[in-house]
């Protein structure tokens, strides 16, 4: 069948001329488009804050004499009639980088399997790297014109959202997403009520209602549990991302890839390959056997026929990374489904275990490593580690030919360059390459960078600054208002920041191994740096430690009590309830970004990235994307691969010379005119050569070329050809 979406609500008041702003905001094209979002926010500027930049929820709150004052307006219909123009041609062009790179492979669709995407505040469908990641790959395929359907939970709570108490203990609590306000739709059935599919031979059985989201061109179809269907326990699965009990996990990842391949199936979405996000969605391979068993395969057969039409990008550098579950608990709720595959308990547990550990326990990295014929790491250091990790699954293989490759990943540039900063740079390129958007991933284009004036390009970089200053106070006066914080606390919150004050940014998860709290080994050394008369420096922290890691949480509070000790004289500041939108002021205003985890702990990273398109410095250790971004003029590197007892000290240490002999002169070296000369020519160089090589652009082409249409003709060729 053919899925249809429930009509839209709630939109009788929009008049007809610019009704097509509702179909504009069910599809998430105009996140990445700021010639649209500015098409609502004109509407009425307060409103569009108050949204939080959601335009479905905005257009149905909004009263009607603002929608017939622009409609009114013929500057803004020029602007509706043009936007609408290039969001419909947008929709409606088949032809695209894929079709004539691959025009032999233009039957070839893709299902994408995560457990999270990040494409906008307005859906927390994410609790991080992962899942922006996720987000951008399927804007990129969007944009390239690939074929692609993409799978993942309705998390109805959503991740954690963050207070800060008093003492700086992160306290957790969760909001309820309210769907019907939000840019996703339900998927009816032939009947008019919301699709809703049983997860096949699992006990308890376990339904799902269906929703849509359209990411341009790329349908994101969404499970829900929470439905009358289940049973309580049943309903709370699809509630929150990352739950920290085994059980709920398991079953989490049993509906997302069983669940998920039955819905593709259901509403008749033929697709010819399987690409798995991380190990969390790995039971799709299974169900994919599991109905060639039913029509009339072997189990080998089966298998060798799923493997060669599947790649696995695997995230996690160490193994306790990995999803890891007890025999006991998978018999729980597969003993009626490997009979279906026609094979015994102990056949289907061995998929799922890594030689050596005596646990016995089933691993869902090493499960998805069986069964897909592709795996690669996420970046070339990444890679290097997971081969030797993995080698234990390749019993004999020298650690250099275990089969898995490493494709770095990239962000989606149109998403985190700041518009006004890409109207600068459209300036001076465009005269050379006009439609220079579209080749985002070619170094020579970017070397026009070259040509911005240093004075234009600090001018807009001190605006953008001052913009994240003026955020992090407004959210601070809301929240004053309605918490009534206490003023030591707004301290710590970054009232006291100043846009002239070199500002490093540290924003991530809070986990130990990322050493959030490094700067502060030498706490007195630390002090003499920020509280500089002359020179002085500010850092801006933000991030969420996970519900169930103490050690980060105690982390977060030990740099939250720097925060609102007087001796740092309010140069420390920790913004809380760290999400998407605070993430783009943040890359997009700081001066310098740290990033300092354990290596080889960091598999990529690519907040530096985003950083990095828009003139922020890096300032990072020698790990994940880095070593090959770094090139000795667009940032600073410090820190080595050898273990020591005193790795904290000597990393920490490196660091403050850094700051100390290097970056902090370089920052306040301005001449007569008042640019810092020498900072801007390396935030170009930054620019050049980082923004074409660590773009999605480049990730999304490189995934094409190396595995999708290798997929395909394994397909096409009746498994004959398939890599096993």
């Amino acid at each position: 069948m053919q899925d249809d979406l429930i009509p839209r609500r709630g939109f009788s008041h929009v008049p007809g001329r610019i009704h097509g702003l509702v179909d504009l905001a069910y599809n998430l094209w105009w996140s990445w488009h700021p010639e649209a979002r500015i098409l609502f926010k004109q509407i009425n500027p307060h409103a569009w804050k108050e949204s939080i930049h959601n335009p479905v929820k905005m257009l149905q709150e909004i009263p009607e004499r603002f929608l017939e004052r622009v409609a009114g307006n013929p500057e803004y219909l020029r602007r509706y009639d043009i936007s609408m123009f290039r969001f419909h041609r947008y929709m409606t062009t088949k032809n695209g980088w894929f079709s004539e790179a691959h025009s032999s492979s233009r039957s070839l669709t893709i299902a994408y399997f995560s457990a999270e995407y990040g494409l906008h505040h307005s859906l927390p469908l994410y609790a991080g790297g992962l899942g922006f990641l996720a987000g951008d790959h399927l804007k990129e395929c969007s944009d390239l014109g690939l074929p692609l359907v993409a799978v993942g939970f309705m998390y109805s709570e959503g991740y954690l959202h963050q207070h800060i108490l008093p003492d700086g203990w992160q306290d957790n609590y969760w909001e309820h997403l309210d769907r019907d306000a939000a840019p996703v739709a339900r998927v009816m059935d032939a009947d008019g009520r919301q699709l809703v599919v049983r997860v096949p031979h699992i006990s308890p059985p376990i339904h799902v209602a269906v929703w849509r989201v359209d990411v341009g061109k790329v349908p994101l179809y969404l499970l829900d549990t929470d439905i009358p269907e289940n049973e309580p326990a049943a309903r709370a699965i699809s509630s929150r991302l990352y739950t920290g009990d085994r059980e709920r996990r398991l079953v989490q990842e049993v509906v997302l890839g069983i669940g998920g391949q039955k819905v593709l199936n259901t509403l008749g979405i033929n697709f010819s390959a399987v690409h798995l996000n991380e190990g969390h969605p790995a039971f799709a391979q299974l169900e994919r056997i599991r109905e060639r068993v039913e029509r009339g395969l072997s189990f080998p057969v089966a298998l060798d026929q799923v493997r060669g039409t599947a790649v696995f990008t695997t995230h996690t550098p160490v193994p306790a990374g990995n999803d890891l579950f007890s025999p006991s608990l998978m018999e729980k709720y597969f003993s009626d489904y490997y009979p279906a595959l026609g094979i015994d308990r102990e056949t289907f547990l061995e998929l799922g275990r890594t030689p050596g550990d005596p646990s016995g326990c089933f691993n869902m990295a090493a499960f998805a490593l069986r069964l897909t014929a592709f795996h690669n790491a996420v970046s070339q250091r990444h890679g290097s580690v997971s081969r030797k990790m993995w080698q234990v699954l390749w019993p004999g293989s020298p650690e250099g030919t275990v089969p898995i490759d490493a494709i770095t990943n990239g962000v989606h540039i149109p998403t985190w360059l700041n518009p006004r900063m890409e109207r600068l740079y459209s300036q001076y390129l465009s005269p050379v390459c006009p439609h220079w958007q579209q080749e985002l991933d070619n170094p020579a284009i970017w070397g026009m960078i070259d040509e911005i004036p240093d004075r234009e390009l600090w001018l807009l970089h001190t605006w953008l600054k001052a913009k994240l200053f003026n955020r992090i106070r407004e959210r601070k006066r809301l929240r004053w208002a309605s918490h009534h914080k206490a003023p030591i606390n707004l301290v710590a919150d970054g009232l006291m920041l100043s846009p002239s004050v070199l500002t490093i940014g540290f924003a991530r998860r809070f986990s130990s191994y990322k050493r959030a709290d490094l700067i502060f080994h030498d706490v007195a050394r630390l002090k003499r740096i920020l509280t500089n008369k002359w020179w002085p420096v500010q850092i801006v922290f933000a991030g969420k430690a996970h519900p169930d890691d103490t050690e980060g949480k105690q982390i977060l509070q030990r740099i939250y009590q720097h925060a609102v000790s007087p001796d740092f004289e309010g140069r420390i500041a920790f913004v809380e309830d760290y999400g998407e939108q605070t993430a783009q002021y943040l890359v997009h205003g700081v001066d310098v970004w740290l990033n300092n985890p354990l290596p080889p702990m960091e598999a990529c990273g690519t907040s530096g990235m985003k950083a990095a398109l828009n003139g922020v410095l890096n300032c990072s250790i020698r790990d994940g994307w880095w070593l090959e971004g770094y090139n000795g003029r667009n940032g600073w590197a410090f820190g080595g691969d050898a273990w020591s007892p005193e790795r904290d000290a000597m990393d920490a240490a490196e660091l403050y010379t850094l700051l100390e002999k290097e970056i902090i002169p370089l920052f306040y070296s301005g001449s007569l005119d008042g640019i810092p000369h020498g900072w801007v020519q390396m935030m170009k160089e930054s620019i050049k050569s980082i923004a074409p090589i660590f773009s999605s652009r480049r990730m999304v082409k490189e995934y094409t070329d190396r595995y999708y249409p290798s997929l395909l003709s394994c397909a096409e060729s009746g498994y004959e050809q398939c890599p096993i």
